[in-house]
């Protein structure tokens, strides 16, 4: 489904798994990576899917928002029956909604082409002066949870201390 304006309306009953905010910089994609990968099982399926998607998106909130401006993307998986989803919330002032881009054969601009093809579903809301950007994929029986804190959440008592360091935009 390609992505759209998420309707707030009634849906389906969603609980929050996990939720990272990260600074807007590059070594954020592969941290984020890394969160979804300890917050999940090694063998939940689609797995590799959903660190894909989680790559593509906070790669295009750091390069296209105000969060590659030294603001933040927070990256939050939830559950609900029988799904995952994941939302990469950015600072805003990308210029625009989130979509797909015809293709020609650039090196860039294949992001949320990728996003459509291995999510379910997919859309986006406004939050405040900033964008959620949402995927949900299928989950086949139980939802399998894998470390909750690896030491990347700000709050953590074992803080990875490289994601927040400065340095490469």
């Amino acid at each position: 489904m390609m992505g759209a304006p998420e309707n707030r309306g009634t849906g389906p009953v969603l609980v929050v798994v996990g939720a990272l905010t990260l600074p807007g910089v590059r070594r954020s994609v592969g941290n984020a990576r890394r969160f979804l990968r300890d917050m999940l099982a090694p063998d939940q399926p689609g797995l590799d899917d959903l660190v894909t998607v989680v790559s593509e998106l906070v790669c295009n909130a750091v390069t296209h928002t105000a969060s590659g401006d030294g603001g933040w993307v927070t990256v939050s998986l939830l559950a609900g029956d029988g799904f995952l989803r994941l939302e990469v919330a950015d600072d805003g002032a990308g210029g625009g909604c989130p979509q797909v881009r015809a293709e020609t054969g650039a090196e860039s601009g294949r992001g949320l082409r990728i996003v459509d093809a291995l999510a379910r579903a997919w859309g986006y809301r406004p939050d405040g002066p900033g964008t959620v950007v949402w995927a949900e994929f299928r989950s086949v029986g139980p939802v399998l949870f894998g470390n909750s804190d690896r030491g990347l959440s700000r709050g953590s008592s074992t803080l990875m201390s490289t994601a927040f360091e400065g340095g490469e935009r």
